[in-house]
């Protein structure tokens, strides 16, 4: 909430890199908010129970903000490439109205994504005992708990190819323009503008390899089975962990973020 303040009151940060940074904290919290606070609580509650409705609610907004997250993470290294490899022609591309149209795409195309396979555990035969060994409802034992009851190889396949298709093509297209970037820096006759660059994009990157590397591991292939505890994990790593770490690794390897966040928060 504090970087997000201090893009919104510092006109130093009216750029489309510092936008789609508030856009992003901004979305991190309700991220965090569709899976925390039922956690927490089932931590104090001795039943741990959990209705179907606010299963698939909590299902629904948890993957559809997953999905919002990779397509900002996908337009955040779209800008660095625009900014570093395209310099002369960035401030007529990367306009704050293309940039509010960007963050918009990402909020909506998030949340409809995910619509079909949602739709599609709806529709699930669950015959019981319904326990998920996991602190949400995800995917993975959802499906598991279905195909406990019925055989439901086309509901996974859709499932699966769907999470697949999202994941890979917003990692592949950040991973390629990021050697982009890497061949631009290279060529940049200055030790200090290297530096320069590289302190730009770091930071996203450290956050795009802390997300999707947890999140391959799960969603690639929802439903096929883990090691016992190892769901659990992964799914604490993305939705838990890395939420927590974002906002310090984007704060402390950006100078000019860290000027705005001690002017919030109070400091000289």
């Amino acid at each position: 909430m504090a970087i997000v303040c201090a893009v919104r009151w510092d006109r130093q940060l009216h750029s489309p890199m510092y936008i789609l940074l508030a856009n992003f904290s901004f979305l991190e919290i309700c991220y965090v908010n569709s899976d925390v606070p039922n956690m927490l609580a089932n931590f104090l509650s001795q039943t741990k129970t959990i209705s179907f409705a606010q299963c698939l609610l909590q299902l629904y907004f948890f993957f559809s903000l997953g999905t919002t997250e990779c397509l900002f993470l996908s337009i955040m290294a779209y800008d660095r490439f625009l900014a570093i490899c395209r310099p002369l022609h960035y401030p007529t591309i990367m306009t704050i109205k293309f940039c509010s149209s960007l963050v918009i795409f990402c909020w909506v195309y998030g949340f409809l994504w995910f619509l079909i396979p949602v739709i599609l555990v709806t529709q699930l035969p669950f015959c019981g005992p319904n326990v998920i060994d996991d602190f949400l409802c995800d995917l993975g034992p959802l499906l598991a708990l279905a195909s406990a009851c019925v055989p439901i190889p086309g509901t996974v396949l859709i499932c699966s190819t769907m999470s697949s298709l999202l994941i890979f093509a917003t990692f592949f297209y950040i991973i390629g323009s990021y050697t982009l970037v890497l061949k631009a820096v290279m060529q940049v006759p200055s030790v200090a503008g290297r530096k320069k660059a590289f302190s730009t994009c770091s930071s996203h990157l450290a956050v795009v390899l802390l997300f999707y590397g947890s999140v391959m591991m799960t969603y690639v292939s929802p439903g096929s089975g883990q090691a016992e505890g190892m769901q659990k994990f992964t799914t604490l790593f993305y939705s838990v962990l890395t939420p927590f770490f974002n906002p310090m690794i984007y704060s402390l390897r950006n100078k000019e973020m860290k000027t705005a966040l001690k002017k919030v928060l109070g400091g000289s």
